[in-house]
């Protein structure tokens, strides 16, 4: 090919990129629902919050605006402080058990916000469902230390921690690995006090935590009860009582519990089978001097949901991976979402069924690590039904895409603290199917106060009229409609409410008796 022709096919390629690029730009543009916070101060997440006497406390207030801002509380217990300058609140939780109402304030020179906040010592961690990101579906087995750190860094940056995204979750691949390629992995699994070892690829895990936890958020570790994980890695077969008290003097807050290899070494044909590896852990975790939510993942085994609460699970996984399910008629998280919300009675304050992770954005491939992220085939309509069906079944809200490279449409879905707050709605309700047939689904969600959230799916391939018909929903009189996405009120309705939803798209509603 000559130096011209060479020129020519570079200027048509950058010519179709940038061509590309700025279609991608208007197509996100033209699907934002959601009003972008203003520069007075919101603060958003969770009314309640659970927490064991005298256990280390961390917790950023989340909250939008411009900074700086103020922040002061109102009721605050003498064993926390809180820096004003940062939102963030630490220290230990009180020793006597019981409510511990406050009032957070925040202030700059916008305006001004208050936000009731109740801290409930007792024994029950997750009162509303966690929030957070874990690398999974973005860096497999690539997962490092800095990684870990730059996420942390970037969901303060996002905007993703001002409406309540906690967690920054490890999962699989940062123990060390038998007989490794990879020579970062190799080494003991184990010290000579029996004690788990990090690769090399995690230097200092305690000063990872301590780099997370002076951002106010909260780390979470992963491993298995069987002797591998799912990776291959080490996991706390026959050490789970000092791979416990290790995460602890990490100090992290949240251990995902991953089934993997443990049907290789014990019998699991029996229900008390599935539970007794989920049972062990349970009862050391609960003794620990430190508050770690515990997360079942076995993958929907021996109906999880009637005894994960029982034996110490905080959320459990209710169905197989999402990344790892194949499309049918309709996306998989349609699939997942749907077999999860069968079992709505089983959640409630400090119990969550899990549906998986959020996968949108720039997502990994499951089925090839080394494939690196693309951008989610989802189209928006499909994206704002995927995160309201999570939002009504008050399902644990947890990103596993490329937290670096988030653009406005995927934070416009992730953030709207209108759709968060159904989901972290203090009664604890996960919503119950009014009708499903192959065309439409209905969700509806009780939310304190008396109000309904009410999703309308539209699980046909063009337009659709859908409908809820307040009978089916036990209520009487004259309700005030609210779009959701849009954060806009649709004025007072009685006896039904209709909605042309598009393609594989949502109307998500909020009902409140008019006054």
């Amino acid at each position: 090919m000559s130096t011209r022709s060479c020129r020519v096919l570079f200027v048509s390629l950058t010519a179709c990129t940038l061509w590309l690029g700025q279609s991608r730009a208007a197509q996100v543009e033209s699907h934002i629902l959601t009003p972008k916070p203003g520069p007075a101060p919101k603060i958003n997440g969770p009314a309640i919050y659970g927490a064991r006497p005298n256990h280390p406390f961390v917790y950023r207030i989340p909250c939008t605006g411009l900074r700086p801002i103020r922040f002061t509380a109102d009721g605050l217990p003498s064993s926390l402080r809180l820096d004003e300058g940062t939102g963030i609140i630490s220290g230990t939780a009180p020793v006597r058990r019981g409510e511990y109402r406050i009032t957070l304030h925040a202030t700059n020179k916008s305006g001004s916000s208050k936000r009731p906040f109740k801290l409930i010592v007792g024994d029950t961690l997750a009162l509303t469902p966690p929030m957070g990101w874990n690398d999974w579906y973005t860096f497999y087995d690539r997962i490092t230390d800095k990684v870990i750190r730059e996420a942390a860094d970037a969901m303060i940056a996002s905007g993703m921690a001002d409406f309540g995204y906690q967690f920054v979750n490890i999962d699989d691949c940062w123990a060390r690995k038998p007989g490794p390629k990879d020579p970062t992995l190799d080494g003991p699994g184990r010290n000579d006090e029996g004690a788990i070892l990090p690769n090399s690829r995690f230097p200092d895990m305690r000063a990872l935590t301590s780099y997370i936890h002076a951002r106010g958020l909260r780390a979470g570790i992963y491993t298995s009860p069987g002797p591998l994980t799912c990776a291959g890695f080490v996991g706390s077969y026959q050490h789970e009582k000092p791979d416990a008290q290790q995460f602890a003097a990490w100090e992290f807050d949240f251990l995902k519990y991953d089934w993997c290899s443990y049907g290789n070494v014990a019998p699991h044909k029996t229900s008390e089978d599935h539970q007794r590896p989920y049972r062990l852990m349970g009862e050391i975790v609960t003794k620990l001097d430190r508050d770690i939510v515990f997360n079942l993942c076995q993958y929907g085994m021996a109906e999880v949901w009637d005894w994960a609460a029982e034996v110490g699970g905080n959320s459990w996984r209710t169905t197989g991976d999402l990344g790892a399910t194949k499309d049918s008629q309709l996306p998989a998280f349609y699939q997942i979402g749907l077999a999860n919300a069968e079992h709505n009675r089983a959640a409630g304050p400090g119990h969550w069924n899990d549906p998986d992770y959020i996968l949108i954005g720039y997502v990994g491939n499951a089925f090839n690590y080394l494939e690196p992220p693309k951008l989610t085939p989802l189209t928006p309509d499909e994206q704002y039904s995927y995160m309201s069906m999570w939002a009504l079944m008050a399902a644990p809200l947890f990103y596993s895409g490329d937290v670096s490279r988030l653009d406005a449409f995927t934070l416009n879905v992730l953030c709207n603290s209108e759709v968060i707050d159904i989901d972290q709605d203090v009664l604890g309700k996960q919503a119950s199917i009014v009708r499903h047939n192959a065309n439409e689904l209905v969700l509806s969600k009780p939310l304190e106060g008396g109000a309904v959230a009410i999703g309308l799916f539209n699980l046909a391939s063009a337009n659709a009229q859908l409908t809820i018909y307040f009978d089916e929903l036990v209520l009487k009189g004259k309700y005030r409609i609210r779009d959701v996405w849009r954060q806009k009120e649709m004025g007072n309705q009685s006896g039904a409410f209709s909605a042309e939803v598009r393609p594989h798209g949502v109307t998500l509603i909020r009902l409140e008796r008019a006054k």
